[in-house]
């Protein structure tokens, strides 16, 4: 791989020559090759492309933003690319923010919104094709030759519904930019380098609430990609389960394996890290070293979701007996907390408090606890009150789920966690008990034990729909399933 870099302006890109590697075989580049080069390609621009699916959701989105920051220059970029190891890179994933108003997905765009008139003027700045004159096509690290062929900016705008600009023209102009100016930071730096003495942090802030907020409620096209984001996150699930022999001969990885290459087939990857806790991994929440031995006889909890290819994530959890049939005490436990999420389902509506599914989870696992006297003599209300049930339950009962795995993570407190629910929220259910290996306070053969099922839900109108219902939750269901799945 080439490590030269991509000129910052197109001027720059007619004057400097690509850099080339260190150590690489060929100590040059002749004349004659360099000018062979240049000549002898097709014409490959495509012509009378048609918008992208979601084209018309992204330009209300940006109208909702232009009407909340008039008269104000808005910077959103799409990020750069990460090193992992000296000249490779992370795969990219776009921002957030960028992907949700423009659908578009590669590095270093840059959405910028300009004041004009009564609202603003949008415009995408993208990296254009690769320069075949300068040699930057077969050169550079990331020219077409090596990484494949991007859109140009025509092409851009005819997909995307924006006119577009060469980014490398951005810096200079955002430097020279009068007036008020909001960027979501975080994502390109050469970007907050130019807007350094023109922004402040509390206003940038202001942004990325804002831009947080908007998405508590889904549109149709993002509802549609979380419905087909827990479609293939079931597949994956079934994919799990015919293997578990072969994780027995291995060990949790090839669980981790097996669901990802279901995310790569059906979607863009996994949208967070997999979860693939068996035995008393289970009883740690972010359990994703996935290095543990896979024993019949244990539990396994899977938590895993597929992200589609426009970036909208599942987020379910499902805990399976590794032999196909659950034992009495791990039945008993599976149940409570398959009752606790029940209640919680239940409590997702229109006008509910967000609050209120994991209250009504947290009461039924409280209830079960003070039954099998793991707090001595407290009432479930003492109980409740004093909080001591997490010592079990650890962790809320869900969260807002779409582009992150934790949606709309920087909303305001109002309006999140405080907030009431409206049709096109969607959100995790997934309570759990957690028995840790070396809790003394509880009897030893709970210890080790973990259980959580979780499930995406979206709420309606009148109700609630299960957008990960596919996957069986009751236990004889899921040992049904699994049985019917083994052969």
């Amino acid at each position: 791989m080439s490590e030269a870099l991509i000129p910052e302006t197109p001027e720059e890109a007619e004057a400097e020559p690509i850099k080339q590697r260190k150590n690489g075989l060929y100590p040059g580049i002749s004349d004659e090759l360099a000018e062979n080069m240049k000549s002898g390609w097709a014409d490959t621009e495509l012509h009378g492309l048609e918008p992208i699916a979601q084209a018309a959701h992204t330009a209300a989105r940006r109208a909702a933003l232009s009407a909340r920051f008039p008269g104000e220059r808005l910077v959103i970029p799409a990020g750069n690319l990460k090193t992992r190891s000296n000249d490779t890179e992370y795969a990219f994933r776009a921002s957030t923010e960028y992907a949700y108003l423009t659908g578009d997905l590669t590095q270093d765009g840059v959405l910028v919104l300009e004041p004009a008139g009564d609202g603003h003027e949008a415009t995408i700045y993208l990296l254009p094709r690769s320069d075949r004159e300068n040699g930057e096509f077969w050169l550079d690290g990331q020219g077409e030759l090596w990484v494949g062929r991007r859109h140009s900016l025509t092409e851009a705008e005819q997909l995307l519904g924006i006119p577009a600009k060469d980014v490398r023209e951005l810096p200079a102009a955002l430097t020279e930019a009068t007036g008020p100016v909001r960027n979501v930071r975080g994502h390109d730096a050469g970007i907050e380098a130019a807007l350094t003495d023109k922004v402040t942090a509390e206003r940038d802030e202001e942004l990325r609430v804002f831009l947080s907020e908007a998405r508590l409620v889904k549109d149709d096209f993002e509802i549609a990609e979380l419905q087909k984001a827990c479609d293939a996150t079931a597949r994956g699930f079934e994919d799990v389960v015919k293997v578990l022999d072969k994780a027995e001969a291995t060990s949790e990885r090839y669980i981790e394996g097996t669901f990802f290459l279901r995310a790569r087939v059906d979607g863009n990857d996994i949208g967070y890290g997999s979860i693939c806790a068996a035995g008393p991994h289970a009883t740690t929440l972010h359990w994703v070293r996935n290095d543990g031995p896979v024993r019949p006889g244990e539990l396994l909890l899977l938590d895993a979701g597929v992200e589609t290819t426009e970036l909208y994530t599942a987020d379910v959890t499902r805990t399976l007996p590794i032999n196909g049939t659950f034992s009495p005490l791990q039945r008993k436990i599976y149940d409570a907390v398959y009752e606790a999420q029940e209640a919680g389902i239940a409590a997702v509506k229109p006008g509910a408090a967000f609050r209120d599914f994991h209250d009504a989870a947290q009461r039924v696992l409280t209830e079960k606890l003070v039954e099998w006297g793991l707090l001595g003599d407290l009432t479930v209300e003492k109980v409740l009150e004093l909080g001591l049930q997490r010592r079990w339950t650890l962790h809320g009962t869900g969260h807002m789920l779409g582009m992150d795995v934790h949606d709309c993570a920087v909303a305001r407190t109002e309006s999140y966690v405080n907030g009431i629910l409206e049709p096109g929220v969607c959100l995790t259910v997934e309570p759990g008990l957690y028995f840790q290996a070396d809790d003394l306070t509880v009897p030893e053969e709970y210890r080790g034990i973990g259980v959580r099922i979780e499930d995406d839900i979206l709420v309606t109108g009148d109700g609630n729909r299960n957008l990960s219902a596919a996957l069986p939750r009751r236990a004889d269901e899921v040992e049904a399933w699994m049985a019917g799945l083994k052969g």
